[in-house]
């Protein structure tokens, strides 16, 4: 940034220097003399540097001059043309990188609060938006410079028309900040009604087939175009007021020039190449004066969208799930909740209360209860997506959060109802689990999920693009493929969240058997409404409004004659009357 502005600096010089060459030049066209004297300092200066060229020759070594420094001043502007795309494609990527890097790590609770189109709209639009408004700092910066070397020029020709002008000027941009004074708040409603376009652009074309199955499409599109039409209005008035600044500086500019030309026209001619260069310089000085209200203008204009870039980016007010320092091998004993109690938001009532169970080293674990029980919390605690709100987590011996979460995550896959496919090839959603898998590994661990057969009749085999979300395959297919994911992962800890729960009975029995095959030797939690699917678990956890109702295994919990017992004496009537 130092170097542009530096750049931008030497090259108003070589800009205000070839201008106040014109002096000396029109001179030698006037008076035709190579020595003329002067009461002003900047004339006798430019006068001295010729006064060994004769008069036949000063026109030409004077216009050479100007050309040099045109010249110069134009490689300069280009360099700093260069440099500033460059800066600001540099920062560009720096704050979407910062802002996807936050996604990454910030808690997730963070983002379950927040509006997804809004987070978008940051991410893809406002950041665009303050390396704008960064180009506009750096040229104000530049321009302000530039006028200051004119000035200092306009002074040294005449101080007492620079003191008229100056004070014109004044009263020139006093009008347009009257005229523009509304910009910063337009500003931030351009920010509001972008984030509400996207929000509504990102859940209509994610809810597309909820909004056709129900025939919404009039509203919907009413609802888009409502939040279109703001965006649309919002921007016009930012134009309206930020293209007022222009024909208003033009205009009033050209009043004080015609003002400073009657003058020069009353002067005799001996000071007339010296006014004349002084209306010159001054028109080369209006630009930059209406530059300055315009960057000014549309670095108000762009405050709302770096006040939203900069909340996004402050992680000082923010969630984190910070990672312990102690390496993690593998699970020895189990998994333990002590007391383990967990509200989503400070406004919220808990979602787990005083939960204290084990969850054993190389057993199958089921976890079952009715909607809101606090069944998927407890998944999302032991990922440590979340940090218990109260009490502590243990694996074996060591609390949770003191593990180092990278290795501690590299030994989980999930297998669940909602599975999320990347719109890339079959072969890359599956080696997702474990990226440094091998083909002949990937394949293997598709023929163990049953999903092979199906991939190789396929249009392209394992290369076949699965569209957005897997939209290409059935659900039976993409539960498949889910599976063979976490095969390839080859983890220590499985975790089945309802992963059988919206197939049918074919696919349902094909991924059962390879469920079997892939829970052997490891430590599986499954999350369960067929209670049917859970008779072979080691042991049961029941959980009602939070807390632990009951506990043991399928017989035991049976012969309790509890909540468990009547949520399958329920499917068991349900089932056999089907």
């Amino acid at each position: 940034m130092l170097i542009i502005v530096i750049l931008g600096i030497v090259s108003s010089f070589f800009e205000g220097l070839g201008i106040s060459l014109f002096i000396p030049l029109l001179q030698s066209v006037i008076q035709r003399s190579s020595s003329v004297t002067s009461n002003n300092f900047l004339v006798n200066f430019l006068n001295q540097i010729f006064i060994n060229v004769s008069a036949n020759n000063r026109f030409v070594i004077i216009s050479l001059c100007i050309l040099v420094s045109i010249f110069f001043k134009s490689c300069l502007s280009y360099g700093n043309s260069i440099l500033l795309a460059s800066l600001n494609a540099r920062i560009g990527h720096k704050l979407r990188s910062g802002i996807f890097q936050q996604f990454l790590n910030v808690s997730y609770s963070f983002l379950e609060k927040n509006e997804s189109g809004k987070l978008m709209n940051t991410l893809a639009s406002e950041t665009w938006r303050t390396c704008q408004a960064l180009s506009s700092l750096i040229g104000l910066a530049i321009t302000y410079c530039t006028v200051t070397i004119y000035t200092i020029l306009l002074l040294l020709i005449s101080w007492q028309l620079t003191l008229l002008v100056f004070v014109l000027i004044m009263l020139v941009s006093l009008g347009i900040r009257l005229v523009t004074r509304q910009v910063k708040h337009l500003g931030e409603q351009a920010v509001e009604a972008n984030s509400a376009l996207a929000k509504q652009m990102w859940e209509g074309y994610a809810g597309m087939k909820v909004i056709r199955a129900f025939g919404r499409e009039a509203y919907e599109q009413e609802l888009f175009d409502a939040a279109s039409n703001k965006v649309a209005k919002t921007f016009l008035k930012l134009d309206i007021v930020s293209g007022a600044v222009q024909p208003i500086s033009e205009t009033l500019a050209a009043i004080i020039l015609m003002l400073i030309l009657v003058i020069a026209l009353l002067q005799d001619q001996n000071s007339l190449p010296k006014l004349l260069t002084f209306i010159f310089i001054l028109y080369r000085l209006q630009p930059r004066v209406q530059q300055l209200d315009s960057a000014r203008i549309n670095l108000l204009a762009l405050t709302g969208a770096v006040d939203d870039v900069i909340s996004l980016l402050d992680s000082s007010d923010k969630p984190y799930i910070l990672s312990g320092h102690i390496p993690f091998e593998s699970l020895t004993q189990g998994i333990y909740f002590d007391s383990v109690s967990f509200r989503y938001n400070a406004e919220d009532k808990l979602a787990i209360q005083d939960v204290s169970i084990c969850i054993p080293r190389g057993k199958t674990t089921a976890i079952i209860g009715p909607s809101g029980a606090g069944k998927s919390t407890i998944i999302g605690l032991i990922c440590r997506f979340y940090d218990p709100s109260s009490g502590e987590i243990y694996i074996d011996s060591c609390p949770l959060k003191e593990l180092n979460l990278a290795d501690w995550r590299n030994q989980i896959a999930i297998v669940s109802q909602d599975i999320y496919m990347f719109s890339t090839g079959v072969l890359e959603n599956i080696a997702y689990g474990r990226l440094e898998a091998t083909k002949k590994e990937i394949i293997a661990a598709a023929k163990l999920a049953n999903a092979h057969e199906f991939i190789s009749q396929l249009p392209q085999g394992y290369q076949t693009k699965v569209g957005d979300r897997g939209v290409r395959l059935s659900g039976g297919q993409r539960q498949r493929i889910a599976l063979a994911r976490a095969i390839v992962r080859n983890p220590e800890i499985l975790i089945l969240d309802e992963a059988t729960n919206a197939l049918d009975s074919i696919a349902e029995n094909l991924i059962q058997e390879a469920l079997n095959t892939l829970s052997q030797n490891r430590t599986v939690i499954v999350i369960a409404h067929r209670l049917s699917t859970i008779k072979k678990a080691d042991q049961i956890i029941v959980l009602g409004e939070g807390r632990v109702i009951e506990q043991g295994n399928f017989q035991q919990l049976l012969e309790f004659n509890g909540l468990f017992a009547q949520l399958y004496h329920l499917q068991y009537r349900s089932d056999r009357h089907l």
